[in-house]
């Protein structure tokens, strides 16, 4: 009989993937909105807002990498403290930052979420030169913000149930802590 969290890191795998992509669309974004500016500027043309869209792009490209980052151990992780501590010591520490950031991670959603709906209720538009209404940008990060809790809630699962929840790509030696 399958374990109840396997489904759980399926659809949160999933989910991790689709953010990720969106996140490589949106580097894309940036790439053609600098792009689009400096040709403007060539060409003696006036194209607003592109360094607006542009700066909009590569939030939402950080932020909706967040979740395969932590999935593949690309966050930046200190382990002077760890190498220190003996087993049970390392654990204990490991299941508290788990829990530290899963808290954190659902605070800033919450907050991100929350700050969505304000914006577009009161009608928020951009100071620059675009006046892009700035829930469209901040939902990249909302949506970021709920992958990262989400992922983080899966390793919790996942060291909960003894199973492995990171992944690692590629040459073992490209990731040094």
């Amino acid at each position: 009989m399958p374990r109840p969290g396997l489904a759980l890191h399926a659809a949160v795998a999933w989910v991790d993937r689709g953010l990720a992509v969106l996140a490589a669309l949106a580097l894309v974004g940036a790439f053609v909105a600098v792009s689009a500016g400096v040709l403007a500027r060539l060409i003696g043309w006036d194209l607003p807002g592109t360094d607006a869209y542009a700066g909009y792009a590569i939030a939402a490209a950080l932020f909706l990498a967040l979740p395969q980052t932590l999935r593949r151990q690309e966050h930046i992780r200190v382990t002077l403290l760890l190498d220190k501590l003996g087993p049970r010591g390392r654990a204990a520490f490991e299941w508290w930052a788990l829990g530290a950031g899963f808290v954190l991670a659902v605070y800033l959603a919450v907050y991100a979420v929350r700050l969505v709906w304000m914006s577009q209720a009161m009608h928020d538009v951009s100071p620059a030169a675009d006046a892009t209404p700035l829930w469209i940008p901040q939902v990249s990060c909302a949506l970021g913000c709920l992958g990262f809790a989400l992922s983080l809630g899966d390793a919790l699962v996942a060291r909960w149930q003894g199973r492995a929840y990171f992944e690692r790509v590629g040459d073992e030696s490209a990731h040094v802590e």
